[in-house]
Protein backbone atom coordinates (compact mmCIF):
# COMPACT_ATOMS: atom_id res chain seq x y z
CA UNK A 1 0.00 0.00 0.00
CA UNK A 2 2.82 2.39 0.81
CA UNK A 3 4.47 1.76 -2.59
CA UNK A 4 1.16 2.38 -4.43
CA UNK A 5 0.65 5.55 -2.45
CA UNK A 6 4.12 6.86 -3.30
CA UNK A 7 3.59 5.92 -6.97
CA UNK A 8 0.29 7.80 -7.05
CA UNK A 9 1.87 10.86 -5.48
CA UNK A 10 4.72 10.77 -7.99
CA UNK A 11 2.30 10.41 -10.94
CA UNK A 12 0.20 13.29 -9.65
CA UNK A 13 3.29 15.45 -9.27
CA UNK A 14 4.44 14.70 -12.82
CA UNK A 15 0.95 15.40 -14.23
CA UNK A 16 0.62 18.69 -12.33
CA UNK A 17 4.03 19.95 -13.43
CA UNK A 18 3.33 18.93 -17.04
CA UNK A 19 -0.05 20.72 -17.08
CA UNK A 20 1.40 23.87 -15.55
CA UNK A 21 4.29 23.96 -18.01
CA UNK A 22 1.98 23.24 -20.96
CA UNK A 23 -0.45 25.97 -19.93
CA UNK A 24 2.38 28.44 -19.49
CA UNK A 25 3.80 27.57 -22.92
CA UNK A 26 0.35 27.96 -24.56
CA UNK A 27 -0.25 31.32 -22.90
CA UNK A 28 3.11 32.67 -24.01
CA UNK A 29 2.62 31.33 -27.55
CA UNK A 30 -0.87 32.82 -27.90
CA UNK A 31 0.36 36.18 -26.65
CA UNK A 32 3.29 36.13 -29.03
CA UNK A 33 1.09 35.02 -31.94
CA UNK A 34 -1.35 37.86 -31.31
CA UNK A 35 1.47 40.38 -31.35
CA UNK A 36 2.88 38.95 -34.58
CA UNK A 37 -0.54 39.04 -36.25
CA UNK A 38 -0.99 42.67 -35.20
CA UNK A 39 2.40 43.63 -36.60
CA UNK A 40 1.78 41.79 -39.88
CA UNK A 41 -1.65 43.44 -40.28
CA UNK A 42 -0.09 46.84 -39.57
CA UNK A 43 2.54 46.27 -42.26
CA UNK A 44 -0.10 45.22 -44.81
CA UNK A 45 -2.32 48.25 -44.06
CA UNK A 46 0.65 50.61 -44.26
CA UNK A 47 1.65 49.18 -47.64
CA UNK A 48 -1.91 49.60 -48.98
CA UNK A 49 -2.19 53.21 -47.79
CA UNK A 50 1.26 53.99 -49.20
CA UNK A 51 0.16 52.84 -52.65
CA UNK A 52 -3.46 54.07 -52.46
CA UNK A 53 -3.85 56.99 -50.00
CA UNK A 54 -7.51 57.38 -51.01
CA UNK A 55 -8.23 53.83 -49.71
CA UNK A 56 -7.92 54.88 -46.04
CA UNK A 57 -11.69 54.87 -45.55
CA UNK A 58 -12.03 51.43 -47.04
CA UNK A 59 -9.16 50.06 -44.87
CA UNK A 60 -10.65 51.44 -41.67
CA UNK A 61 -14.01 49.96 -42.54
CA UNK A 62 -12.46 46.59 -43.17
CA UNK A 63 -10.58 46.70 -39.81
CA UNK A 64 -13.73 47.59 -37.92
CA UNK A 65 -15.57 44.71 -39.55
CA UNK A 66 -12.67 42.33 -38.77
CA UNK A 67 -12.57 43.29 -35.08
CA UNK A 68 -16.35 42.67 -34.82
CA UNK A 69 -15.74 39.06 -36.02
CA UNK A 70 -18.65 39.11 -38.48
CA UNK A 71 -17.30 36.53 -40.92
CA UNK A 72 -14.67 38.62 -42.59
CA UNK A 73 -11.98 36.24 -41.38
CA UNK A 74 -13.28 33.34 -43.41
CA UNK A 75 -13.98 35.55 -46.40
CA UNK A 76 -10.54 37.13 -46.26
CA UNK A 77 -8.93 33.73 -45.86
CA UNK A 78 -10.76 32.65 -49.00
CA UNK A 79 -9.45 35.62 -51.00
CA UNK A 80 -5.83 34.89 -49.97
CA UNK A 81 -6.28 31.27 -50.93
CA UNK A 82 -7.63 32.34 -54.33
CA UNK A 83 -4.47 34.39 -54.84
CA UNK A 84 -2.33 31.29 -54.06
CA UNK A 85 -1.20 32.18 -50.52
CA UNK A 86 -0.97 29.74 -47.57
CA UNK A 87 -0.78 30.25 -43.84
CA UNK A 88 2.86 29.19 -43.79
CA UNK A 89 3.78 32.06 -46.11
CA UNK A 90 3.01 34.53 -43.33
CA UNK A 91 4.90 32.83 -40.50
CA UNK A 92 8.20 31.88 -42.10
CA UNK A 93 10.04 34.49 -40.15
CA UNK A 94 8.50 33.50 -36.81
CA UNK A 95 8.19 29.73 -37.19
CA UNK A 96 11.34 28.97 -35.18
CA UNK A 97 10.18 31.35 -32.45
CA UNK A 98 7.10 29.14 -31.97
CA UNK A 99 9.24 26.03 -31.67
CA UNK A 100 11.68 27.70 -29.31
CA UNK A 101 8.94 28.93 -27.04
CA UNK A 102 7.25 25.51 -26.95
CA UNK A 103 10.59 23.86 -26.21
CA UNK A 104 11.30 26.43 -23.51
CA UNK A 105 7.96 25.65 -21.89
CA UNK A 106 8.56 21.93 -21.84
CA UNK A 107 12.15 22.41 -20.71
CA UNK A 108 11.01 24.61 -17.84
CA UNK A 109 8.45 22.03 -16.81
CA UNK A 110 10.97 19.20 -17.01
CA UNK A 111 13.53 21.20 -15.06
CA UNK A 112 10.97 22.07 -12.40
CA UNK A 113 9.96 18.43 -12.12
CA UNK A 114 13.61 17.27 -11.92
CA UNK A 115 14.40 19.78 -9.18
CA UNK A 116 11.31 18.74 -7.22
CA UNK A 117 12.05 15.04 -7.66
CA UNK A 118 15.70 15.41 -6.65
CA UNK A 119 14.78 17.48 -3.62
CA UNK A 120 12.26 14.85 -2.51
CA UNK A 121 14.77 12.04 -3.02
CA UNK A 122 17.47 13.92 -1.16
CA UNK A 123 15.13 14.51 1.75
CA UNK A 124 14.14 10.85 1.87
CA UNK A 125 17.79 9.79 1.64
CA UNK A 126 18.68 11.95 4.61
CA UNK A 127 15.83 10.49 6.65
CA UNK A 128 16.83 6.92 5.75
CA UNK A 129 20.46 7.67 6.56
CA UNK A 130 19.47 9.09 9.94
CA UNK A 131 17.46 5.96 10.72
CA UNK A 132 20.35 3.72 9.63
CA UNK A 133 22.81 5.61 11.85
CA UNK A 134 20.40 5.34 14.76
CA UNK A 135 20.02 1.56 14.28
CA UNK A 136 23.82 1.18 14.12
CA UNK A 137 24.08 3.02 17.42
CA UNK A 138 21.42 0.70 18.85
CA UNK A 139 23.45 -2.34 17.79
CA UNK A 140 26.56 -0.85 19.41
CA UNK A 141 24.67 -0.01 22.59
CA UNK A 142 25.24 3.74 22.22
CA UNK A 143 21.79 4.89 21.13
CA UNK A 144 20.15 7.84 22.84
CA UNK A 145 16.42 8.54 23.04
CA UNK A 146 15.14 9.01 19.51
CA UNK A 147 12.65 11.76 18.73
CA UNK A 148 10.34 11.78 15.71
CA UNK A 149 11.66 14.32 13.19
CA UNK A 150 8.40 15.21 11.44
CA UNK A 151 4.96 14.21 10.24
CA UNK A 152 5.64 12.47 6.94
CA UNK A 153 5.78 8.96 5.52
CA UNK A 154 8.68 8.12 7.87
CA UNK A 155 6.98 9.36 11.03
CA UNK A 156 5.16 6.09 11.74
CA UNK A 157 8.31 4.08 10.97
CA UNK A 158 10.33 6.24 13.35
CA UNK A 159 7.70 5.83 16.05
CA UNK A 160 7.69 2.03 15.65
CA UNK A 161 11.50 1.91 15.71
CA UNK A 162 11.55 3.90 18.93
CA UNK A 163 8.98 1.57 20.53
CA UNK A 164 10.91 -1.52 19.41
CA UNK A 165 14.26 -0.19 20.64
CA UNK A 166 12.74 0.79 23.97
CA UNK A 167 11.20 -2.67 24.36
CA UNK A 168 14.49 -4.36 23.44
CA UNK A 169 16.39 -2.24 25.95
CA UNK A 170 13.97 -3.19 28.69
CA UNK A 171 14.14 -6.86 27.69
CA UNK A 172 17.93 -6.72 27.64
CA UNK A 173 18.11 -5.15 31.10
CA UNK A 174 15.71 -7.76 32.45
CA UNK A 175 17.69 -10.61 30.87
CA UNK A 176 21.02 -9.27 32.18
CA UNK A 177 19.57 -8.90 35.66
CA UNK A 178 18.13 -12.42 35.54
CA UNK A 179 21.46 -13.83 34.35
CA UNK A 180 23.37 -12.05 37.10
CA UNK A 181 20.88 -13.28 39.69
CA UNK A 182 21.18 -16.81 38.37
CA UNK A 183 24.98 -16.67 38.42
CA UNK A 184 24.96 -15.30 41.96
CA UNK A 185 22.54 -17.96 43.16
CA UNK A 186 24.58 -20.67 41.44
CA UNK A 187 27.72 -19.43 43.14
CA UNK A 188 25.99 -19.34 46.53
CA UNK A 189 24.72 -22.90 46.06
CA UNK A 190 28.19 -24.09 45.14
CA UNK A 191 29.69 -22.49 48.25
CA UNK A 192 26.93 -23.89 50.44
CA UNK A 193 27.58 -27.38 49.05
CA UNK A 194 31.30 -27.06 49.77
CA UNK A 195 30.91 -26.89 53.56
CA UNK A 196 29.00 -30.18 54.08
CA UNK A 197 31.21 -31.91 51.51
CA UNK A 198 34.30 -30.96 53.47
CA UNK A 199 32.72 -32.14 56.76
CA UNK A 200 31.61 -35.44 55.26
CA UNK A 201 35.04 -36.01 53.71
CA UNK A 202 36.70 -35.59 57.12
CA UNK A 203 34.14 -37.95 58.72
CA UNK A 204 34.74 -40.61 56.07
CA UNK A 205 38.50 -40.34 56.51
CA UNK A 206 38.11 -40.73 60.31
CA UNK A 207 35.80 -43.70 59.85
CA UNK A 208 38.29 -45.33 57.49
CA UNK A 209 41.04 -44.84 60.08
CA UNK A 210 38.97 -46.37 62.87
CA UNK A 211 38.09 -49.37 60.74
CA UNK A 212 41.74 -49.89 59.88
CA UNK A 213 42.66 -49.88 63.59
CA UNK A 214 39.86 -52.32 64.41
CA UNK A 215 40.83 -54.68 61.63
CA UNK A 216 43.65 -56.27 63.64
CA UNK A 217 41.33 -56.87 66.62
CA UNK A 218 38.55 -58.51 64.62
CA UNK A 219 37.76 -62.21 64.50
CA UNK A 220 36.34 -64.07 61.49
CA UNK A 221 32.82 -62.73 61.77
CA UNK A 222 33.98 -59.24 62.62
CA UNK A 223 36.30 -59.36 59.57
CA UNK A 224 33.25 -59.77 57.34
CA UNK A 225 31.62 -56.79 59.02
CA UNK A 226 34.78 -54.75 58.38
CA UNK A 227 34.81 -55.68 54.69
CA UNK A 228 31.18 -54.62 54.39
CA UNK A 229 31.87 -51.31 56.12
CA UNK A 230 34.86 -50.79 53.85
CA UNK A 231 32.67 -51.13 50.74
CA UNK A 232 30.24 -48.61 52.17
CA UNK A 233 33.11 -46.20 52.81
CA UNK A 234 34.36 -46.58 49.23
CA UNK A 235 30.89 -45.82 47.88
CA UNK A 236 30.67 -42.73 50.09
CA UNK A 237 34.08 -41.58 48.87
CA UNK A 238 32.98 -41.93 45.24
CA UNK A 239 29.84 -39.91 45.88
CA UNK A 240 31.82 -37.26 47.75
CA UNK A 241 34.22 -37.04 44.82
CA UNK A 242 31.25 -36.59 42.50
CA UNK A 243 29.84 -33.83 44.71
CA UNK A 244 33.23 -32.13 44.78
CA UNK A 245 33.36 -32.11 40.97
CA UNK A 246 29.81 -30.77 40.87
CA UNK A 247 30.73 -27.96 43.26
CA UNK A 248 33.77 -27.02 41.17
CA UNK A 249 31.75 -27.11 37.94
CA UNK A 250 29.00 -24.92 39.43
CA UNK A 251 31.57 -22.33 40.46
CA UNK A 252 33.02 -22.27 36.94
CA UNK A 253 29.56 -21.97 35.35
CA UNK A 254 28.64 -19.14 37.70
CA UNK A 255 31.80 -17.27 36.65
CA UNK A 256 30.93 -17.80 32.99
CA UNK A 257 27.35 -16.57 33.44
CA UNK A 258 28.50 -13.53 35.41
CA UNK A 259 31.14 -12.70 32.80
CA UNK A 260 33.98 -12.88 35.33
CA UNK A 261 35.82 -15.77 33.68
CA UNK A 262 38.81 -14.04 32.11
CA UNK A 263 40.52 -15.76 29.20
CA UNK A 264 44.16 -14.84 28.60
CA UNK A 265 44.40 -15.49 24.88
CA UNK A 266 47.74 -16.04 23.19
CA UNK A 267 49.13 -18.18 20.37
CA UNK A 268 49.16 -21.88 21.29
CA UNK A 269 50.47 -24.77 19.22
CA UNK A 270 47.64 -27.23 18.50
CA UNK A 271 49.80 -30.36 18.90
CA UNK A 272 51.07 -29.10 22.26
CA UNK A 273 47.50 -28.42 23.40
CA UNK A 274 46.38 -31.95 22.57
CA UNK A 275 49.42 -33.60 24.17
CA UNK A 276 48.99 -31.62 27.42
CA UNK A 277 45.31 -32.56 27.55
CA UNK A 278 46.14 -36.25 27.04
CA UNK A 279 48.82 -36.13 29.75
CA UNK A 280 46.19 -35.04 32.27
CA UNK A 281 44.21 -38.21 31.50
CA UNK A 282 47.00 -40.71 32.09
CA UNK A 283 45.44 -42.02 35.29
CA UNK A 284 42.12 -42.58 33.54
CA UNK A 285 43.86 -44.18 30.56
CA UNK A 286 45.68 -46.66 32.76
CA UNK A 287 42.49 -47.77 34.44
CA UNK A 288 40.59 -48.33 31.18
CA UNK A 289 43.39 -49.80 29.05
CA UNK A 290 42.71 -47.09 26.45
CA UNK A 291 45.11 -45.01 24.34
CA UNK A 292 44.97 -41.59 22.70
CA UNK A 293 46.50 -41.27 19.24
CA UNK A 294 47.78 -37.76 18.45
CA UNK A 295 49.68 -37.50 15.15
CA UNK A 296 51.92 -34.57 14.26
CA UNK A 297 50.22 -32.73 11.40
CA UNK A 298 52.63 -29.83 11.16
CA UNK A 299 52.99 -26.58 13.06
CA UNK A 300 49.63 -24.86 13.54
CA UNK A 301 48.71 -22.25 16.13
CA UNK A 302 45.45 -20.89 17.52
CA UNK A 303 44.86 -17.82 19.69
CA UNK A 304 43.24 -19.16 22.88
CA UNK A 305 43.63 -19.41 26.63
CA UNK A 306 45.82 -22.49 27.07
CA UNK A 307 44.54 -23.67 30.48
CA UNK A 308 40.82 -23.29 29.82
CA UNK A 309 41.02 -24.60 26.26
CA UNK A 310 42.93 -27.60 27.58
CA UNK A 311 40.10 -28.10 30.10
CA UNK A 312 37.60 -28.16 27.23
CA UNK A 313 39.69 -30.66 25.23
CA UNK A 314 40.09 -32.86 28.32
CA UNK A 315 36.31 -33.03 28.71
CA UNK A 316 35.91 -34.06 25.06
CA UNK A 317 38.64 -36.71 25.33
CA UNK A 318 37.16 -37.99 28.58
CA UNK A 319 33.76 -38.38 26.97
CA UNK A 320 35.32 -40.38 24.12
CA UNK A 321 37.28 -42.53 26.58
CA UNK A 322 34.10 -43.43 28.43
CA UNK A 323 32.71 -44.90 25.19
CA UNK A 324 35.92 -46.63 24.07
CA UNK A 325 36.65 -49.24 26.70
CA UNK A 326 39.85 -50.97 25.61
CA UNK A 327 40.00 -48.98 22.35
CA UNK A 328 41.75 -45.91 21.02
CA UNK A 329 40.70 -42.26 20.94
CA UNK A 330 41.96 -40.53 17.79
CA UNK A 331 42.83 -36.87 17.27
CA UNK A 332 43.63 -34.89 14.14
CA UNK A 333 43.82 -31.24 13.21
CA UNK A 334 43.99 -29.13 10.06
CA UNK A 335 44.05 -25.47 9.12
CA UNK A 336 42.76 -23.32 6.27
CA UNK A 337 42.54 -19.54 5.72
CA UNK A 338 39.21 -19.41 7.57
CA UNK A 339 39.61 -21.63 10.66
CA UNK A 340 41.62 -24.30 12.47
CA UNK A 341 39.76 -27.57 12.99
CA UNK A 342 40.37 -30.22 15.66
CA UNK A 343 38.73 -33.64 15.44
CA UNK A 344 38.42 -36.04 18.38
CA UNK A 345 36.70 -39.36 17.70
CA UNK A 346 36.41 -42.94 18.93
CA UNK A 347 35.33 -46.30 17.60
CA UNK A 348 32.58 -46.96 20.14
CA UNK A 349 28.84 -47.20 19.72
CA UNK A 350 28.41 -43.49 18.92
CA UNK A 351 25.76 -41.08 20.15
CA UNK A 352 22.10 -41.98 20.33
CA UNK A 353 20.19 -40.04 17.68
CA UNK A 354 17.83 -38.59 20.30
CA UNK A 355 20.80 -37.27 22.32
CA UNK A 356 22.52 -35.30 19.54
CA UNK A 357 20.43 -32.09 19.86
CA UNK A 358 20.92 -31.99 23.66
CA UNK A 359 24.51 -33.15 24.26
CA UNK A 360 25.81 -29.67 25.12
CA UNK A 361 22.93 -28.71 27.41
CA UNK A 362 23.76 -28.30 31.08
CA UNK A 363 23.10 -31.34 33.30
CA UNK A 364 21.94 -33.41 30.34
CA UNK A 365 22.93 -37.06 30.53
CA UNK A 366 22.45 -39.16 27.41
CA UNK A 367 21.15 -42.67 27.06
CA UNK A 368 24.67 -44.15 27.02
CA UNK A 369 26.08 -41.94 29.80
CA UNK A 370 28.38 -43.68 32.27
CA UNK A 371 27.68 -43.80 36.00
CA UNK A 372 29.13 -40.95 38.01
CA UNK A 373 28.76 -38.19 35.42
CA UNK A 374 26.96 -34.94 36.23
CA UNK A 375 26.29 -33.65 32.69
CA UNK A 376 28.39 -30.49 32.82
CA UNK A 377 31.63 -31.41 31.01
CA UNK A 378 30.37 -30.98 27.44
CA UNK A 379 28.41 -27.85 28.34
CA UNK A 380 31.51 -26.33 29.89
CA UNK A 381 33.58 -27.25 26.83
CA UNK A 382 31.05 -25.54 24.56
CA UNK A 383 31.05 -22.37 26.68
CA UNK A 384 34.86 -22.15 26.63
CA UNK A 385 35.17 -22.77 22.88
CA UNK A 386 32.44 -20.32 21.87
CA UNK A 387 33.87 -17.56 24.06
CA UNK A 388 37.05 -17.81 21.97
CA UNK A 389 35.47 -17.34 18.52
CA UNK A 390 34.96 -21.06 18.02
CA UNK A 391 32.28 -23.65 17.42
CA UNK A 392 31.86 -27.24 18.58
CA UNK A 393 29.67 -29.96 17.12
CA UNK A 394 29.00 -33.62 17.93
CA UNK A 395 28.21 -36.16 15.23
CA UNK A 396 28.34 -39.86 14.43
CA UNK A 397 30.91 -41.11 11.94
CA UNK A 398 29.83 -43.17 8.96
CA UNK A 399 32.50 -45.72 9.88
CA UNK A 400 31.10 -45.97 13.42
CA UNK A 401 31.88 -44.12 16.60
CA UNK A 402 31.33 -40.61 17.93
CA UNK A 403 33.19 -37.51 16.76
CA UNK A 404 33.65 -34.00 18.17
CA UNK A 405 34.44 -31.31 15.59
CA UNK A 406 35.95 -28.12 17.06
CA UNK A 407 36.71 -25.06 14.93
CA UNK A 408 38.55 -21.90 15.99
CA UNK A 409 37.97 -19.12 13.45
CA UNK A 410 40.78 -16.72 12.62
CA UNK A 411 40.22 -13.07 13.50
Amino acid sequence: MSGQKNGGILFGLVLAVSLVSSALAVMLTVQYDSRVQFEQLSVVCAEILAREPKAETAVLGALKAYTRDDGMVAETGGVLSAFGYRGADFRKKTEWNYYLRAAAGWLSGGLLFAVTFLYRNQKERKRIQALAVYLEQVNMGKAAIYSVAGEDDFAKLEDEIYKTVTFLEQTKDTAVQARNDFARNLSNIAHQIKTPITAMSLSVQMMAGVCAEDQGLCGGRQQKVYEKEKRYLEQMQKQLLRLTRLEEALLVLSRIDAGTLLLQQKEVDVYTLLVLAADNLQELLGGKNTAIDIPECGEMTITVDLDWTMEAVINLMKNSLEHSEGGTVYCSYAQNPLYTEILIWDEGEGFARADLPHLFERFYRGQNAREGGIGIGLSLAKEIVERQNGTIRAENRLEGGACFRVRFYHT
